[in-house]
């Protein structure tokens, strides 16, 4: 840690952990959700509403600002703080994500990848360097250094990815210079436990002020992800905090804290939101469906969301299915509150040390809509079945 960062854990339950982050923009509680404004915005909110929400941090994406506006635009306004008009800890990812999947658009070497712009298809070149200068300037207080988010299937590669992903990590560290933005090293390794022990041991030994932990949620499976999760934790420095990349499926959250994750970002919340689809303690409520053409409840009782204060179900699904913006709007705050409201809970629980009987209540009552989770689910069932005499 620099100065003007510190990682305090105040409780363990178990392998959970509540824990403080502190920045040059303020602390951010851990276990936490970073709600993503990909392009210095969160779509349809206002910081304001971010604030109202209790959000302490937000993830913004070096690829999109790169192409636009351009980080140098950025720099030149103030940085990403002034920019969006967001004073708390702001995150920037590497860009790596997005340009990998690209997949045709792009050229990879040892030294970078060059590739081009789903925008206008203009060629790009990211380096580690260049990356870190890119993020340097964004000024956020998080940065991440450029990895390589290869399929998670394929060992032969992986172990090919997992080589350009240290050397490259290195290199990260050495271009960083920002004594007041904090650079995380990236776990790269699929779903195998070698690889992703191996990755944790020597981005370790590179002493970041903080570990990602990356390329999941990508492809593999529920099981394969917590797995993963198991194989990777315990081989992470004790002292720093950790962050599961692109993670937001509620059930997923609460299994990454029981393995020792601290914080999280997604799109999930907001872009399902967009969709019509409501989180709930009981799972995912589609506002499309025409039973809740004339239902005065609010989407959840007894939220305190502004959302669920002043408008039914009714409403809400007039909004949507017509096609006006504030339906998008309003859906979008409650999942933000829901989310939010879910990790004060969580940090709650790890305080009293009840958490793993709450982990317990919240996964038997919350019903999981991924489609993979029922067909591994139905698969079980079926395994579990005596043979046929």
């Amino acid at each position: 840690m620099t100065a003007q960062f510190s990682f305090q854990i105040h409780r363990s339950d178990g392998q959970a952990r509540r824990s403080t982050f502190h920045t040059p923009h303020g602390p951010v509680e851990m276990p936490a959700f970073a709600p993503v404004g990909t392009a210095a915005n969160v779509k349809t909110l206002e910081p304001r509403d971010l604030t109202e929400l209790g959000a302490s941090i937000l993830l913004a994406n070096t690829y999109h600002l790169y192409l636009r506006p351009g980080h140098e635009r950025i720099e030149r306004l103030g940085g990403l703080h002034s920019f969006m008009g967001w004073d708390g800890p702001i995150l920037t990812d590497s860009g790596g994500y997005q340009v990998f999947s690209l997949a045709h658009r792009r050229h990879l070497d040892a030294d970078g990848v060059t590739f081009r712009s789903h925008i206008d298809g203009s060629a790009h070149r990211f380096t580690p360097e260049r990356v870190i200068e890119i993020e340097e300037r964004l000024g956020a207080d998080i940065a991440m250094v450029l990895d390589e988010c290869a399929a998670p299937h394929d060992p032969d590669y992986l172990a090919q990815a997992l080589f350009r992903t240290h050397a490259w990590a290195e290199r990260c560290k050495a271009a960083h210079s920002r004594p007041d933005q904090a650079l995380f090293g990236i776990v790269q390794g699929g779903i195998y436990p070698e690889l992703r022990a191996e990755s944790a041991r020597i981005l370790a030994g590179l002493d970041f002020p903080g570990y990602a932990i990356g390329g999941l949620a990508v492809g593999e499976t529920k099981e394969q992800m917590y797995n993963t999760l198991d194989a990777t934790c315990p081989h992470l420095p004790a002292h720093k905090p950790r962050y599961l990349m692109g993670v937001g499926a509620p059930e997923d959250i609460i299994e990454a804290v029981s393995r020792g994750v601290d914080l999280f970002d997604c799109v999930l919340p907001t872009r399902i939101a967009r969709n019509g689809a409501l989180l709930t303690p009981a799972g995912r409520l589609n506002i499309r469906n025409a039973r809740f053409a004339e239902d005065s409840r609010p989407v959840q009782e007894a939220c305190a969301c502004y959302t669920c204060r002043t408008f039914s179900r009714a409403y809400l699904r007039h909004l949507i299915t017509s096609g006006e913006i504030s339906g998008l709007r309003l859906a979008t705050i409650h999942n933000l509150h829901f989310m939010l409201q879910l990790m004060e809970q969580i940090r709650v629980e790890i305080a009293q040390g009840t958490f793993a009987s709450f982990r317990t209540s919240f996964l038997h009552a919350y019903q999981i809509t991924d489609q993979r989770v029922r067909h591994e689910q139905r698969r079980r069932r079926v395994e579990a079945l005596p043979a046929a005499s």
